[in-house]
């Protein structure tokens, strides 16, 4: 292949020249690309052995990865090699040479920090990790919003806010794009659950859609700039969302003015010309398709004129453009020479570890049991293999820890599993941190496991939810044994910690009975020392819920999951849906606004080391919308990290909720000191969709602006304001 400064010299190849901007680069491309070349741009295969389907992987692929779709050498365009996924480099699971690389916590996690640098760090991080490990495209960027807690890919995703998913996961997309390789936003949309999602048909109409999921995706593609959007699996209004006019065309590419291409999620894809016609850019991982629809099908059905040429070329340019303008062709990638691929892995181990311990969140600290006290003699540590290591999720986002999984051939021997755990033990690290007598029993006999609670001076007891790709939780209890485990532990012993590993909400039927409570999702890689340092104080925690904890299932909008996941039949489609417009735009604590329910801990809810005060609320109309400022005072004695979250709300009512989260800001205080924050809010979460003039339209009238601690909290000042009438139009890019 030939180096940027190479291409830029050559005259004849006139869209190599860097200086030109991508979108004109891709129109020169295009003229000069046969309709073969263009055909081998839109059709992407696998690039593992697929033996199911007695497909051969690529020779030029990069081995047990994703996706590859072959270069044009003549024309000085290099080939995608594609990676899952959104916490780091993924080997698929029948990979017999893993690669083991650094691992971030759950997408999940990574929200909980409310903290957007740290999810550009993260993202920064495995996108170099890609680009050393060969891959010039990312799989990552899943803002799909929490609209059921019971979704086994909610740990991919960013909440139940189309604000703070939107910022979180579009700087995250942000930090990998800036190592010259290509991010995806996905599963484009309302990929809301796991149960029938191949072909769960979601009903939702515009308004709530766009208010909701839509917005989520539309704020992650402002703030990150994706080059692909990855279309979903289910269907929507009828149509599968690979071949959906509504979403593909209308929404993305003409609302929202997106100049990148869609490609499928793996297996997505159902048909050659309305998926062609209807916006779809790129068939993806071909052979978990039927048929290879993008290929030679595609291609007889532009030369019959089924598909017009014109379109053909626009998929081409959109994927050339933004090949372009993410510096692919510039900065090309090449095959590591190593296992390792000269990646410095305790550098990378920090990255993940910062981000692990801003995501902590403590939900419970009755008396102050935590941090642990320096008189402590004896802990006792029980259950979730916290002797050895921390849980993460399964699926295509698993990636494989440096040394392997801490316990071996656990849970299912095929995907999604098996069940892996990075090398990070919480045990151990707490040892390397306390005086303390640390003893460990693994839960399995619950009377054992209540003895050596019973002869501890204070007990850390792990739970564990396992979530996956391809299921969803049967509820929102612990697995197995671990509530009765808990419930018995602590009655032997008040004084228990719960350290919680879960890729969602879980409810707590022992949460009266024990001292304190952790919620530690999924840690990644150094998520052992991130544990604890939480619990022995070195760290104070600051992480925040990005999504609310019910008390109870009863409390959703939906008791039992829609879509009967034993149903494969695809004729059977009215038997395989869901009716979102139940809640429409009222996700998470909106809908408990909504309904008067109390959660178990309401969204934005954490507690810290210290306590916190606010004060000095203002806010004042603009023309970009309203600008809010307020100080945050450090009251206690230890250093900390005050969340300052920022609602609103319209006097009279009309919206889908009480109020919207409009703004927050993290600001690291010492003991005693306070900080400035100002925070504008967005005109679109001041106003209501309107569908017939696809803006936003602010009321005139009164609004109150409140700043709180969390959505449930007493709000620490409220500010009236007010606005006059306005239509607001906003395109993405």
């Amino acid at each position: 292949m030939l180096t940027g400064a190479a291409h830029a010299a050559d005259d004849s190849k006139p869209w190599l020249n860097a200086r030109l901007s991508p979108d004109a680069r891709a129109d020169q491309l295009v003229k000069a690309m046969t309709l073969d070349e263009k055909i081998q741009t839109v059709f992407a295969y696998f690039s593992t052995e697929f033996t199911p389907k007695k497909f051969e992987q690529p020779k030029e692929g990069r081995p047990d990865s994703a996706g590859y779709v072959p270069g044009i050498a003549r024309l000085g365009l290099p080939p995608q090699w594609q990676s899952d996924a959104g916490v780091g480099v993924a080997t698929q699971a029948v990979s017999k040479k893993p690669y083991e690389r650094t691992s971030l916590p759950s997408g999940l996690a990574t929200t909980a920090t409310w903290n957007p640098q740290l999810a550009f760090a993260g993202g920064a991080m495995i996108g170099s990790e890609a680009r050393s490990s060969g891959f010039n495209v990312l799989l990552a960027g899943g803002v799909n919003l929490m609209r059921e807690p019971r979704n086994g890919r909610n740990f991919e995703y960013g909440g139940e806010d189309p604000l703070l998913a939107g910022v979180m996961v579009g700087e995250q997309i942000r930090g990998i794009q800036s190592n010259h390789i290509i991010s995806t936003v996905k599963h484009y949309a309302v990929n809301d659950q796991e149960t029938n999602r191949n072909h769960v048909n979601v009903k939702i109409d515009d308004a709530p859609a766009r208010m909701s999921d839509l917005l989520a995706f539309q704020i992650a593609i402002e703030h990150g700039k994706p080059g692909s959007v990855m279309c979903a699996y289910n269907r929507v209004n009828g149509d599968y969302a690979c071949e959906n006019d509504y979403l593909l065309n209308q929404v993305l590419k003409q609302d929202w003015g997106f100049p990148g291409f869609v490609m499928s999620d793996w297996g997505a894809t159902h048909s050659t010309i309305p998926a062609a016609l209807n916006g779809l850019d790129q068939q993806s991982g071909y052979p978990f398709d039927k048929s290879a629809y993008f290929n030679e099908a595609l291609k007889e059905a532009v030369v019959n004129r089924h598909v017009p040429e014109a379109r053909l070329n626009d998929m081409v340019k959109r994927i050339t453009r933004t090949m372009f303008a993410n510096g692919v062709v510039e900065h090309p990638v090449a095959a590591p020479t190593s296992a390792s691929a000269g990646i410095d892995f305790a550098a990378h181990g920090k990255v993940t570890q910062a981000d692990a311990e801003e995501s902590i969140v403590l939900l419970k600290n009755y008396d102050n049991l935590l941090p642990l006290k320096a008189g402590v003699r004896s802990i006792a540590v029980i259950g979730g293999h916290a002797d050895v290591g921390v849980l993460s999720g399964g699926g295509s986002a698993q990636v494989y820890p440096i040394g392997g999984s801490a316990v071996p051939n656990e849970g299912p021997t095929h995907f999604p599993g098996p069940i892996v755990y990075h090398r990070s033990s919480p045990m151990q690290e707490l040892a390397a941190r306390s005086k303390a007598k640390i003893s460990y029993n693994d839960g399995k006999d619950l009377a054992a496991a209540a003895k050596l609670a019973a002869s501890s001076d204070v007990v850390i007891v792990f739970g564990n939810q396992w979530l996956a790709e391809s299921f969803d939780a049967p509820d929102l209890n612990l697995p197995g044994q671990q509530d009765a485990l808990i419930a018995a532990v602590a009655k032997a012993n008040p004084k228990t910690v719960v350290v919680l590993q879960t890729g969602g909400p879980v409810v707590m039927p022992w949460l009266h009975n024990v001292g304190a409570v952790v919620e530690a999702w999924y840690s990644g890689t150094s998520g052992g020392a991130a544990i604890a340092r939480v619990l022995s104080g070195e760290v104070n925690p600051s992480g925040r819920l990005p999504a609310t904890f019910p008390a109870s299932v009863a409390q959703l909008p939906r008791q039992v999951i829609d879509g009967d996941g034993k149903t494969k039949d695809e004729n059977i489609l009215e038997k395989v849906s869901t009716d979102y417009n139940i809640e429409g735009a009222a996700i998470g604590y909106k809908w408990f606004d909504l309904k008067g329910h109390k959660p178990l801990f309401p969204f934005g809810y954490g507690l810290s080391y210290t306590s916190f005060a606010y004060s000095d609320l203002s806010a004042k109309a603009g023309a970009d919308g309203v600008e809010v400022s307020f100080t945050s005072k450090n009251t206690g004695k230890v250093d900390g990290k005050a969340v300052g979250q920022v609602y609103v709300s319209k006097v009279g009512g009309g919206w889908e909720a009480p109020k919207r989260l409009a703004g927050w800001d993290k600001v690291a205080l010492k003991a005693g000191a306070s900080g400035k924050s100002t925070v504008r809010i967005d005109p679109r979460l001041l106003g209501m969709y309107d569908s017939a003039s696809k803006t936003w339209k602010v009321a005139g009238g009164d609004y109150v602006v409140t700043l709180a601690e969390s959505a449930g909290a007493t709000p620490a000042a409220s500010v009236k304001l007010h606005l006059d009438a306005k239509t607001v139009n906003v395109k993405g890019q």
